[in-house]
């Protein structure tokens, strides 16, 4: 029997209800990591360190998808609670439209700066050809990469989740074939890695759309868009704390960036890529749950069900301390592996990546409570609260520690740098959850 965000939710319910966006989200990491493996093995060390200079900026002109996703589908859940379906599904076809007409405009504006760009964020020499070569390819699939991304909140939202991780599948394994035959087989180096790549988000962009122009297949459908200023705004703020979120991560990444160069050179850079890697990975557990929560708190406030919106709160805060331990525990035990994986050719440069993972593990006990603060809050529509909680998380604290702890702990201080943010950030959290829980009533 299919789950509705009607239901109450059981752990048993809950679980089967948001392994689909958090696999979603764990293949969508593996785009990445798949082409960081290829690369680094099949290209070589520079190459591998131009990709991940020049990734952070490609992730912030993709990251406006996430916000228009998660904030609109707070929205849209929102208003299916209210009982509302026309109007959610008109929102719904709107920020689709909005979400096609953006991607274009950054695509043509990021090709054309492109290269200084590159020299800005500090590649040098060989580095920059690399870095405008893969950027450049991976800009003409930004739209449907930022469809991909709001089609995996909205997919949550239209009770079909299972179909968004069925989409989001078939792109990750479009992308690691295409990946083994271009570099593989025909040794087309980094222009094979990014063609492999802007492929496979094509597919996971482009394949829902479809699914939505069905009428009768899904909560959500797409119709004749009707612009709605307001709802577009309310979207806009409801997601700011995803789009803080995914900016900071790259504005951090570039800043971590020039701090390895200074310390560890190019073989810092291409350690903090592998770290980064099994990051994705890892956090993906934890906003793909946020995903698959979030529009089920969003109904259930809507719907001024607070004992549900109790229930679902206390079991996330659980699962998430259960996933936070068992994660640092697996980096622990599985750094030199993941570390082997990717830069085992060079041991110096696999000694630094093994000792940066295991002192970044210990933020992973941390960050999966302040993702599900931020995204309980897009949910209950503060949009404020959860872009000041990202803020002050992804950049402001991140930025301070970055900057600060070198100067205590040198090389070693960068790694640990995660860690105290996620703590701080952790601390401002809770605060947050205590002083709203009246408001709210989801304690």
């Amino acid at each position: 029997m299919a789950i509705q965000l009607s239901d109450h939710f059981t752990y048993r319910r809950l679980l089967r209800f948001v392994w689909p966006p958090i696999t979603m989200m764990i293949f969508t990491s593996i785009y990445g990591v798949v082409d960081g493996f290829f690369i680094s093995n099949y290209v070589g060390k520079i190459p591998f360190a131009a990709v991940n200079l020049i990734m952070p900026f490609l992730m912030v002109l993709g990251a406006l998808g996430f916000m228009l996703g998660a904030g609109g589908s707070a929205l849209v859940s929102k208003t299916l609670g209210e009982g509302n379906k026309e109007k959610a599904n008109q929102i719904f076809s709107m920020l689709v439209v909005v979400g096609i007409l953006t991607g274009c405009i950054l695509t043509v504006v990021g090709i054309i700066f492109l290269e200084p760009i590159s020299v800005f964020l500090g590649a040098e020499g060989e580095m920059i050809h690399y870095c405008v070569i893969y950027g450049r390819i991976i800009l003409i699939a930004l739209p449907a990469f930022m469809l991909q991304n709001m089609f995996q909140s909205f997919l949550v939202t239209a009770e079909r989740p299972e179909l968004g991780l069925v989409m989001t599948v078939l792109a990750g394994v479009t992308n690691i074939v295409l990946d083994a035959l271009f570099m593989g087989l025909f040794d087309w180096g980094t222009v094979g890695a990014a063609m492999a790549t802007a492929i496979s988000q094509a597919v996971g962009g482009i394949a829902p759309f479809f699914f939505f122009l069905k009428p009768k297949r899904s909560l959500l459908r797409l119709s004749k868009p009707a612009f709605d200023k307001s709802a577009l705004i309310k979207t806009c703020t409801n997601g700011s704390s995803e789009l803080v979120t995914n900016i900071s991560m790259s504005v951090v990444s570039m800043l971590y960036n020039f701090q390895l160069l200074k310390y560890a050179g190019e073989n810092g850079v291409a350690a903090y890529g592998v770290i980064m890697y099994v990051n994705f990975i890892f956090v993906a557990i934890f906003i793909g749950y946020a995903i698959g929560t979030a529009p089920i708190i969003g109904f259930h406030y809507g719907a001024g069900n607070d004992a549900e919106l109790k229930s679902i709160f206390k079991k996330s805060m659980n699962l998430n301390l259960i996933a936070g331990i068992a994660l640092a525990l697996v980096g622990l035990l599985l750094s030199r592996l993941l570390a082997e994986l990717f830069v085992g050719y060079d041991p110096e440069l696999c000694d630094m990546t093994v000792k940066g993972f295991r002192i970044y593990t210990i933020s992973f006990l941390f960050c999966g409570f302040n993702i599900f603060g931020s995204s309980l809050f897009t949910a209950l529509s503060n949009g404020l609260v959860s872009a000041i909680i990202s803020f002050l998380r992804t950049l402001l604290f991140q930025v301070a520690a970055i900057l600060v702890m070198p100067l205590i702990w040198g090389l070693d201080g960068i790694w640990y740098s995660v860690a105290v943010a996620e703590v701080v950030a952790l601390i401002l959290t809770m605060a947050f959850v205590i002083k709203l829980k009246d408001k709210y009533r989801y304690m």
